[in-house]
């Protein structure tokens, strides 16, 4: 048994991997000893890998380091089975790395594009040649929701879910149609421009809020939630081998 650990903003979220297959997925508010040693508990864990966007506890770091027979920790310096095009690989975020080696695993020889829509949009894009040539950063939903509040004395803070006309009609829908559709264009704006730029090309959707765009976009998608951690294990095999 695998472990994958993929520590982002918001929470973390753990998967278990045998023999190749997702056997067990957890997603927990943070990472702590206790979280760990439930899960060790019950299976036997051999090997693991972690990515982590904040810092982590050296607790939790000293119970993995002990645990395991083979330990990684993503960083700059990790091997990976993809060419990095990125100028600045020591700011790349590790959760948009393992997106991008998830997407060439279950893609390989096409052009990609990566859509992860969770606290943050990253749009990230891969050749079929396998190299990653960089990506964008764009505000996510709860962010542009709450920036319209802080940064305005009137408009309330409101939640994405709710009556969504395209067009809105009273300022709660109007906010949440401008927020919800102006992600939705700016997505399939991407789309577009990259085909027109590097022809066929293959777009996953993950993320947080990777269904809930998914039915608002008009373009052929892969929608894998579980994107990142495929990339992770994916990165933990080629390690090993």
């Amino acid at each position: 048994m695998d472990i994958v650990i993929d520590v982002g903003n918001s929470c973390a979220k753990i998967a278990l991997f045998e023999d190749g297959q997702l056997a067990d997925k957890l997603r927990v508010p943070a990472l702590s000893v206790d979280v760990l040693e439930l899960l060790f508990d019950k299976y036997k864990i051999v090997r693991g890998i972690l990515s982590s966007v904040v810092n982590l506890s050296d607790d939790c770091l000293s119970y993995l380091k002990s645990s395991l027979k083979y330990f990684l920790v993503l960083d700059d310096k990790t091997k990976i089975p993809v060419e990095v095009g990125y100028r600045t690989p020591e700011t790349l975020g590790k959760d948009r790395l393992a997106a991008v080696v998830g997407a060439v695993s279950l893609r390989p020889g096409e052009n990609l594009l990566i859509v992860d829509a969770g606290t943050a949009i990253t749009f990230d894009c891969v050749t079929a040649e396998g190299c990653y040539k960089g990506g964008n950063i764009s505000p996510g939903v709860k962010m542009r929701l709450r920036a319209l509040h802080t940064f305005t004395d009137k408009l309330p803070l409101i939640d994405k879910d709710g009556e969504l006309p395209f067009i809105g009609y009273s300022t709660e829908t109007a906010i949440r149609a401008g927020v919800v559709y102006g992600i939705a264009l700016e997505i399939e704006g991407y789309i577009k421009a990259l085909k027109e730029e590097m022809g066929q090309l293959s777009v996953f959707l993950t993320g947080g809020n990777a269904f809930y765009f998914e039915k608002k976009l008009k373009s052929s998608i892969f929608a894998e939630v579980n994107l990142v951690l495929i990339g992770l294990y994916r990165i933990l095999l080629y390690n090993v081998e």
